[in-house]
């Protein structure tokens, strides 16, 4: 895939997108009056969040807007219907909400699947189910947020529902959201307090304590805060506080022209000046919610120089009759477009046609899933039909992404079997004659590259490795229990990596070992940076890894030797020898423990498997240079204890410069950089033999 603009932030590093809506057809009222501008304002949100992904490769802020206008909705509604009704209808409610939204978001998550069936390579089909499931179920946030600190899923190109993830934000506030008001008026009730007092307290607390929450896991991890649900219920809040303020407003004509475009100007200009993917939310997420605060309360002026008068133009309503079917489309578009073209931004003239066919789908569906579906059930009221709607458009795409996921499942089964055959050799083949088999066609590359993924050493599975987050120490043994050595694997995903294939050894050498892994994370004491940052949770990683050995006590600590590298923002790009590295060693010599030091593995400058799902395989060969030096810097090396071996098998990944993704019909790497499981299950005899040639293991 070349698409690099990402609905997602750093772990990718690229932007992530907005989400409109409130319900279709509630954006005009609140205070019970009449807003045409809210129309407006949808429209400009919307035709910001599109131009900015489609052209520049940013975010534009519309989702804080979205969100602030969904809480100042949602809140005027429910509180018109508590002081009519004393009460709220939660069954009809959300039966309303699900009629409303599941069929145009269900029209999309259809369309997407199709879409990522015949534009996506097989490697992006797993991901785009996964998180049209999500989506389907509102989730999506989570699933984000779960990958966003996911070591292995860092590189991942983006999906084509990730923009559905404050889609889901939202559908938990709208199940919140009648909760809390109905609780907040039973202890106004019991306490004699006003509704709309009681309301304003509650919210105050919620934007408070958001707000706070917000900021400070923003400073701690941006990333996971993007995507929290806990970290932007504070706009939300806020919208609500606004819906209750507004009545009481009574600002000067002129003050509110005023109002109105500087509210605009700072909503067009956030994007720009602002990089909201790696900034968001937090306090600066202020800049356009209070913008768009700034354009609700100047409302409607009726001068021909406000910016209410271009905000009620028919087209611009137009465009807000259809925000929520535009965003569900625009982005899904632009990624396929961009698969297609093999491009990582379109032209002017490409991205004019992903906006014009966003917006002709925009229009078909509402008139198909809204216009066509209130037609159809006009006479037919009440909420179990409309519920029976929703699921009508829902179910279909959950179980038609079911079904694809079991057909998956089910091949890779055979794929499986079909790879203890001999025809897989991997590594074995390296030396032999048979050099057409390294890199020519033969038998279907095991593991398939859509699967590639998932070929990773079982630790993984386990929890075993520590992720980029904490510094806490965690251990895994692996092997037979009558185990005659200890062996601890130490060190990063490179070091980790080497697991499957010591696994092989360890059964028949009465080996254990002991999984000592934290991911971006060198065993070593010096100071590590991760996206161009101090990567503090891994020096205390590292300050506790020392007391474990020295607990522990193995035969030997199994690491990685050198460093390679192709990423600017993580260090020295080429091969070089770690700082520190030699330091821990001799640390480790003074504890009696001797030290298996491996050469790190070459990295390519594109993912495998993506690379195999478009090309032939002998086109999918990288080259050994950039990422590793000609001579070993091993080689006269100063300063190494004599607890220390070195290992180097380079030439069981690399025929001179090239170093193939697939090698004896094996699926070598599973991204740019790491090897499959499999592929190191094939290098274990190699592994074994020089082990035993090194040491007196």
């Amino acid at each position: 895939m070349r698409y690099s603009v990402q609905p997602s932030p750093p772990g990718s590093a690229a932007p992530a997108p907005s989400a409109p809506e409130s319900p279709p057809g509630a954006a005009q009222r609140s205070g019970g009056g009449f807003r045409p501008e809210l129309q407006g304002l949808r429209a400009v949100a919307v035709v910001l969040v599109a131009a900015y992904h489609i052209w520049l490769g940013r975010v534009s802020g519309g989702v804080d807007v979205f969100l602030l206008l969904t809480g100042f909705l949602i809140t005027g509604s429910l509180l018109r219907t508590m002081e009519r009704r004393g009460r709220i209808d939660f069954t009809a409610f959300w039966s309303r909400l699900v009629k409303r939204l599941f069929p145009a978001a269900a029209a999309a998550l259809g369309g997407i699947l199709v879409a990522s069936f015949l534009f996506l390579p097989s490697t992006a089909w797993r991901e785009a189910i996964s998180g049209v499931v999500a989506s389907a179920l509102y989730v999506e946030n989570w699933h984000l947020a779960l990958n966003s600190v996911d070591y292995l899923a860092q590189n991942s190109a983006a999906g084509p529902v990730q923009h559905f993830w404050s889609l889901s934000v939202q559908g938990q506030f709208y199940v919140v959201w009648p909760v809390l008001i109905t609780v907040v008026a039973a202890l106004a009730r019991a306490a004699g307090q006003p509704l709309r007092r009681a309301v304003a307290a509650a919210l105050t607390l919620v934007f408070a304590a958001s707000l706070a929450y917000s900021v400070a896991v923003t400073a701690a991890d941006q990333p996971w805060a993007y995507f929290d649900t806990g970290a932007r219920l504070w706009e939300l809040a806020m919208g609500g506080l606004l819906a209750l303020a507004l009545p009481h407003l009574r600002l000067p004509r002129l003050l509110r022209i005023v109002l109105g475009w500087a509210g605009l100007a700072a909503l067009v200009a956030c994007g720009l000046l602002l990089q909201v993917s790696t900034l968001f939310p937090g306090y600066i997420a202020l800049w356009p919610t209070l913008a768009a605060a700034a354009v609700i309360v100047a409302g409607s002026t009726g001068s021909p120089v406000a910016a209410d008068r271009l905000l009620n133009l028919r087209p611009v309503h137009y465009i807000g009759d259809h925000a929520y079917a535009l965003y569900l489309w625009h982005w899904p578009v632009l990624v396929c477009y961009l698969e297609v073209t093999d491009r990582t931004q379109p032209s002017l003239t490409g991205g004019c046609l992903v906006l014009a066919l966003s917006m002709a789908l925009a229009v078909a569906t509402r008139w198909i899933t809204e216009d066509g579906v209130d037609a159809l059930t006009r006479t037919r009221t009440g909420s179990a039909w409309s519920l029976a709607v929703g699921a009508a458009f829902i179910v279909p795409v959950l179980a038609a992404a079911g079904v694809w996921s079991g057909h998956i499942s089910h091949e890779q089964r055979e794929q499986e079997i079909a790879a203890q055959s001999a025809d897989y050799p991997g590594a074995a083949v390296l030396g032999s004659p048979a050099a057409d088999v390294v890199e020519g066609e033969g038998a279907p590359v095991y593991p398939d590259p859509a699967n590639a993924a998932e070929d990773i050493p079982a630790s993984y599975a386990d929890d075993c490795n520590q992720g980029t987050r904490e510094s806490e120490v965690i251990t895994c043994a692996y092997g037979p229990r009558d185990y005659d050595r200890t062996i601890a694997l130490v060190g990063a995903s490179h070091a980790a990596h080497w697991l499957p294939a010591l696994r092989e050894i360890a059964e028949d050498k009465k080996w254990r070992i002991v999984n000592i892994i934290k991911g971006s994370c060198l065993f070593t004491g010096a100071e590590q940076l991760r996206g161009g940052e101090v990567y503090h949770s891994c020096a205390g990683w590292n300050a506790g890894v020392m007391p474990e050995l020295a607990e522990l006590r193995p035969d030997a600590v199994f690491t990685t030797a050198t460093r390679t590298n192709l990423d600017a923002q993580a260090g020295p790009v080429g091969e070089t020898v770690a700082e520190g590295y030699v330091q821990r060693w001799r640390e480790l010599d003074g504890m009696g423990i001797d030290v298996i030091a491996v050469r790190d593995t070459p990295r390519l400058s594109f993912a495998a498997p993506d690379c195999l799902a478009e090309k032939r395989r002998q086109e999918c060969v990288g080259r050994r240079s950039p990422s590793m030096a000609r001579t070993s810097p091993l080689e006269g090396l100063e300063g190494v204890p004599g607890n220390v071996v070195f290992l180097d098998f380079t030439d069981k990944l690399c025929r001179g410069d090239r170093c193939p993704a697939v090698i004896g019909n094996v699926l070598v790497y599973w991204d740019r950089g790491h090897i499959t499981a499999t592929y190191m299950r094939t290098l274990a005899p190699t592994l074994r033999n020089r082990i035993e040639a090194a040491t007196d293991l």
